[in-house]
């Protein structure tokens, strides 16, 4: 099998569908205070989305802060790896509040695993 070169800033592919008119952008709220659940803190990076001029400090799904509730759960320490291996240089830290919006994993995933919350103008 031969591996892609990865490279920082870039997606070796991104689904550039936007939401229908009457489709609902996913907001994350599961309405729970994510206050000291953890998250992933990374160098800042573009988000890919063609237009798009968000910049991320943390793993983000649909410009949501990705949360989960225990330090060593498997799926925050795959992803963690996953932006060590881009170069990403991961931290697992508590998260506040300040860091912005934020949205379980668990929850995104039950959402169907949306990637960009914000319609094109």
């Amino acid at each position: 099998m031969e591996r892609e070169e990865i490279q920082l800033g870039r997606a070796g592919s991104v689904e550039t569908a936007q939401p229908g008119e009457d489709e609902e952008l996913w907001s994350g709220e599961d309405g729970g205070d994510h206050t000291g659940w953890f998250c992933v803190r990374t160098d800042p990076f573009p988000c890919p989305a063609p237009g798009c001029s968000f910049v991320a400090e943390f793993m983000t799904a649909a410009h949501l802060v990705l949360v989960w509730e225990e330090r060593d759960d498997p799926n925050l320490l795959r992803h963690a790896q996953r932006a060590k291996e881009v170069g990403r240089n991961p931290r697992i830290v508590s998260y506040e509040p300040i860091y912005g919006p934020s949205a379980s994993y668990y929850a995104w995933e039950a959402a169907g695993r949306p990637v960009h919350g914000i319609r094109g103008k």
